[in-house]
């Protein structure tokens, strides 16, 4: 389903996303809540990650809900550099919030392959899939080759995905899926 978007949609798509940003954040639209912050998933391949951010727009439509699931692997970060990447990615908010079909994000801290993931929720799977090829373009000149990957799962709601997969109390880890994206 891949629509290989040039590099120059792309950066208009990222710009408009800007633009939105700013109108989301002066509505007060845009929200950071803490409910499943430190909650960990572990994925199918045995790796596991924790939750660091979570960023929602408060009431977008969920109309034809769809599952974004990203991963990949930063070329030059190691170490403490994970935990100044995840500070850094905060400042990435606009160029996301903004796209058309954006509802939520869970932000996942990198596992122990240093893959990083992040689960999203659209409203519309053709949204979501814009996106995401916009962001492999983004994301493949810093990321170690081959290693930008993405899943749309239509007809899926971001809630419901993760559901008695990750442990809100910071207890225990559950295992879940087929794929390395996949959350059980």
């Amino acid at each position: 389903m891949a629509q290989h978007v040039s590099s120059w949609n792309a950066a208009k798509s990222v710009a408009m996303s800007v633009f939105r940003f700013v109108v989301l954040s002066c509505g007060g639209r845009i929200q950071q809540p803490q409910r499943h912050v430190g909650g960990r998933l572990t994925f199918a391949n045995g790796t596991t990650a924790r939750v660091f951010r979570e960023t929602v727009v408060r009431d977008a439509p969920t109309a034809d809900s769809a599952v974004l699931v990203v991963e990949f692997r930063l070329r030059w970060v190691h170490g403490f550099l994970h935990r100044v990447f995840r500070w850094e990615s905060l400042l990435n908010t606009p160029l996301f919030v903004g796209f058309p079909g954006f509802v939520s994000k869970l932000w996942l801290s990198h596992d122990e392959r240093e893959v990083y993931r992040g689960i999203y929720q659209w409203s519309g799977a053709a949204r979501a899939e814009a996106y995401a090829e916009a962001l492999s373009l983004i994301l493949r000149p810093v990321c170690v080759r081959g290693s930008v990957s993405y899943q749309v799962i239509p007809g899926q709601v971001r809630e419901e995905f993760v559901a008695g997969r990750e442990e809100l109390a910071r207890k225990h880890s559950i295992r879940f899926g087929a794929q390395s994206w996949a959350v059980a």
